[in-house]
């Protein structure tokens, strides 16, 4: 069996990966730019809402309230521009990176002398140029953006918060290291479970290939059953880690929700106490954090996706760079000429 051990964040492997991405540095600035819009315009629109509400509230329309509405309309629509915008870049950027690297590394295999290829799977470097290159992808569409974007937006959200109501932020503020204590001890299991998942596919992969392109040998050894008993083994591990990942999903997130919605009763019932008894926090404060505090969990319960996306990716690349980084080349390039000579052959 197949195992491989990566840290939490290899940053050399990282920076190697990166230096893929050099010809296409305007399109990885133009992603990282609507990640960045994507933070700020969807943070921006519980400030607009609690204004429209506080300074409206009490007529019944005024052309003021139309102004917000046109604000709100106008951000909306920043938003889901950058979503668009960011959508093509990101995967377009993945999918030139892995287009380049797949290439180096098929050039790279055909070099190869034919005793790596009698030591080594077929299975498992189709799994290298297929699947990883997919996995790595991900990294730019799913992962290495898509955190940066939680992160900026978390931070613009609590920056927001404090600015229009520090009494209400505290109560976000204090569920916030629980939720932060959960996700970490979900990515610890979600990061081991999801390598046994890679493992087992390349386990499979190598195991289908071998019995397929020997199958005159397993037949004419009646090796029939004896192969697909080992499988069906094979088959119920990688269902088994499939399955563990499956689980820890269905106890991590239910307990996130869980405490975002004890977060958002403490907020509505202190800040109506507030708003009707000490008049410290108002109608558009209160309809604003409403809308805030999902808008600060929910990035934080995807980041841990994310971030087991972003690492599946990073596994996927040291694989692929350990691939490339083999010297298994033939050292006879066949570029010796020989000189024109003359001759006959005989049979006797």
């Amino acid at each position: 069996m197949t195992k491989t051990k990566q840290t939490v964040f290899d940053a050399p492997l990282f920076g190697r990966l990166l230096a893929y991405t050099k010809p296409y540095y305007p399109i990885f600035v133009l992603a990282l730019i609507t990640v960045i819009g994507l933070a700020v315009f969807g943070a921006l629109r519980p400030k607009v809402l609690q204004m429209a509400m506080d300074e409206n509230i009490e007529q019944q329309f005024q052309p003021g309230f139309l102004r917000y509405m046109l604000w709100m309309f106008s951000l909306l629509f920043m938003e889901v521009l950058c979503n668009l915008t960011f959508i093509y870049t990101a995967s377009w950027l993945g999918q030139s990176v892995v287009r380049d690297i797949r290439i180096k590394l098929f050039n790279h295999i055909l070099a190869f002398k034919m005793k790596y290829f009698d030591n080594s799977s077929v299975g498992v470097l189709l799994t290298r140029t297929v699947t990883d290159m997919e996995r790595i992808a991900d990294i730019f569409g799913e992962g290495l953006f898509m955190i940066f974007s939680d992160i900026l937006k978390m931070l613009v959200v609590g920056s927001v918060m404090v600015y229009m109501n520090w009494q209400l932020s505290i109560v976000v503020f204090f569920t916030l290291p629980i939720i932060l204590i959960a996700t970490k001890i979900f990515q610890k299991y979600m990061k081991k479970a999801f390598e046994e998942v890679r493992n087992e596919v390349s386990n499979l992969n190598s195991f289908v290939q071998e019995r397929l392109t020997g199958m005159k040998i397993v037949q004419l050894f009646a090796r029939e059953m004896i192969e697909f008993k080992s499988f069906e083994a094979i088959n119920q591990r990688h269902k088994k880690a499939w399955i563990k990942t499956v689980w820890y999903n269905s106890v991590f997130f239910p307990i996130a929700e869980l405490l975002t919605s004890i977060t958002l009763g403490i907020i509505i019932w202190l800040g109506g106490l507030n708003t009707v008894f000490e008049q410290t926090a108002s109608v558009g404060d209160l309809a604003a954090f409403i809308m805030m505090v999902p808008m600060m969990f929910r990035p934080l319960h995807q980041i841990a996706n994310k971030f087991n996306t972003l690492q599946m990716g990073m596994v996927a690349a040291d694989r692929v760079f350990k691939v490339l980084d083999t010297n298994s080349n033939i050292s006879d390039l066949g570029t010796e000429s020989l000189k024109a000579f003359s001759g006959k052959i005989e049979f006797k």
